[in-house]
């Protein structure tokens, strides 16, 4: 009998959380099981953007719910991604340590970027049609905007308004006015309007809708007018619909769930800014989304290509030096096999490297001095699709300390406590790589034996060769002492002749 690989997809958004099963039946997915719990973490942010206690609690109780649907699955084959409020709260690390008490899979806090990219593939591998299209996505805590064709996107953005967060400002006790409706839409218009230009400029010639928020809409727009197409007339006559009521607890919309009228408003006052702004005509509801688009990567296993493509962007964008680049990898790739064992390193850790290595110069166009400070900061604070806030962090904490000394407390603020062992162990094989070719010329790679062990790295040359490469000795030396602040000794041995 024929086995399947399963894969599972869980997003943790700002309103809901969500659970997506499906397995691979001949190159196509087949959805199996899908879960949704409302979580309502966006109301538990405060104006200093920590997550309070209780939507702490409500998404660790829906987080051991789904570590119980997941039993036994595959850790590389599920993908959890978090979006707007986690990667908003500044008291991340203490909810992602409550986490992993009950729910033993790697959250991935995402960019808002990166959202919109994984909405788009979700609708279009599953959505066929020639054509431009719009999506608009409202979460939560943020509203995500695309165009693409196919496959491919070509514009992405994603604005800080949700349908929680902006209910929350404007109909928090339940009064639904007519000038509260003014307020609300004018406030999305104004997060909206800094990319009407262009995407009107860019154009498209259909208009779908993913979330929630969008889905009841459509579905209140059938109970009212028989239409499950939005038109800015039609979401007018909704809020006129909501205004008589007065207040929430009036409305009798059947199409209109308890759980989703606390956030209704919101939402549609933030779609009638984008029709108003975007001048769509018309909107048709979508039932593919992040989830779908997280399913499809993991199937296709297309996650390492699309982050491939982006560091080889942007190092063709920087200019980078690539051959250099290669040679420091080839010498890397050898660290990482001798080191593998005894720091029990795994294949992403190499992945990492390799893209640390590719950007480590891209600060050089803003000045060669400084240059680790410079790629670091570039790296940091710029869009990277396929990649995790989490990686991003790494990656420009990588860059950031691959020369010069090491200060505790950067070091403290780029890495978590609770990481730097294994940061530090792949810190040290990209700075020797790197040193090892300081030269830039394959030729001149020193002979040499490296051995690893827990807390030490032991590097063996010929006497005679460090005798002459004076310099090289010096750095070796100079490593020694920056190597202090990582915990990890650097040891250099002389020899006659190396075997």
């Amino acid at each position: 009998m024929t086995k399947y690989p399963s894969f599972a997809a869980v997003d943790l958004g700002s309103n809901s959380f969500h659970l997506v099963v499906a397995r691979e039946v001949d190159g196509r997915l087949q959805l199996l099981h899908k879960e949704k719990h409302r979580v309502y973490l966006a109301a538990g942010l405060d104006e200093d953007y920590m997550l309070d206690d209780e939507a702490i609690e409500r998404a660790l109780h829906v987080l051991k719910q789904f570590a119980a649907t997941l039993a036994g699955f595959d850790k590389n084959n599920v993908e959890v991604a978090a979006t707007y409020t986690l990667r908003s709260c500044k008291n991340l690390r203490h909810f992602v340590k409550q986490a992993k008490a009950v729910f033993p899979y790697k959250i991935n806090v995402i960019s808002g970027q990166e959202e919109a990219r994984l909405i788009y593939q979700g609708v279009a591998n599953y959505v066929h049609d020639d054509s431009n299209r719009l999506v608009v996505d409202i979460g939560g805590g943020s509203t995500e905007v695309i165009i693409g064709k196919h496959q491919s996107h070509k514009l992405l953005t994603s604005r800080n308004i949700g349908c929680v967060t902006m209910s929350k400002l404007y109909f928090c006790d339940a009064k639904l006015t007519e000038k509260r409706f003014k307020k609300a839409i004018i406030h999305a218009e104004q997060h909206i309007e800094p990319i009407t230009s262009i995407y009107q400029k860019t154009g498209w010639q259909s208009c779908l809708g993913t979330s929630g928020t969008i889905k009841t809409l459509s579905a209140i727009n059938d109970e009212l007018f028989q239409s499950k197409t939005l038109t800015l007339d039609s979401l007018r006559d909704i809020q006129g619909h909501l205004v008589s009521a007065g207040e929430l607890s009036n409305i009798t919309i059947k199409a209109l769930p308890d759980e989703r009228k606390s956030s209704i408003a919101g939402g549609l006052a933030i779609l009638i800014a984008a029709f108003n702004q975007l001048g769509i005509e018309k909107l048709e509801y979508c039932d593919y989304s992040l989830r779908e688009g997280l399913l499809h990567e993991l199937a296709q296993n297309e996650e390492f290509d699309i982050r491939t493509r982006t560091i080889d962007s942007f190092a063709e964008q920087y200019t980078v030096d690539a051959q250099h680049a290669k040679h420091i990898c080839q010498t890397l790739t050898h660290f990482f096999k001798v080191a593998k064992s005894a720091w029990q390193l795994e294949k992403g850790d190499l992945e990492l490297l390799k893209w640390a290595v590719y950007l480590h110069e891209v600060g050089i166009a803003i000045n060669s001095s400084g240059i680790h400070k410079h790629s670091a900061y570039i790296v940091m604070n710029s869009q990277l699709p396929g990649f995790t806030q989490d990686q991003q962090q790494q990656l420009g904490a990588l860059i950031r300390f691959h020369r010069k000394k090491i200060k505790s407390h950067d070091l403290n603020e780029l890495v978590e406590t609770d990481s730097q062992t294994r940061f530090a162990q792949l810190l040290t094989l990209l700075r020797l790589a790197i040193l090892f070719h300081q030269k830039r010329q394959k030729t001149q790679v020193p002979k040499h034996e490296l051995k690893i062990l827990a807390n030490e790295v032991i590097l063996q040359f010929e006497s005679a060769w460090l005798e002459e490469h004076s310099l090289f000795s010096a750095d070796l030396e100079q490593e020694q002492h920056y190597w202090k602040s990582l915990d990890v000794n650097l040891t250099i041995h002389a020899c006659e002749a190396l075997s």
